[in-house]
């Protein structure tokens, strides 16, 4: 099951923005920008979307692994469960699978 990762340093800043929200030196406008931008959670990839994700945008793995800027290995060891994506990868892997693969092309 994907579980959601929150970047330390994100739930730091969202914490700052909200206290100058409420001492008034951030407009609502501007703490719904940050709400938004802290609304960008990760979640992990179990093997089986990884490679649903890839099937279904008619993608080889050699072609898959060039998108992520990863290699082809890597991209094998994703989709058997030997390795997790992490970083960069994870997050392209949650915007391709929130937005499409158009969204990183």
């Amino acid at each position: 099951m994907a579980t959601k990762r929150k970047s330390r340093i994100l739930q730091e800043v969202h914490g700052m923005a909200s206290d100058l929200h409420k001492i008034g030196l951030i407009d609502k406008r501007r703490m719904h920008e940050f709400e938004a931008l802290c609304g960008l959670d990760v979640q992990d990839m179990p093997p089986r979307k990884i490679k649903q994700l890839r099937e279904n945008a008619h993608l080889s793995q050699a072609v898959f692994a060039a998108v992520l800027n990863t290699s082809v290995s890597t991209v094998q060891k994703w989709e058997i469960g030997n390795k997790k994506p992490s970083g960069p990868s994870l997050k392209l892997l949650n915007l391709i699978d929130r937005k499409g693969l158009d969204a990183v092309l």
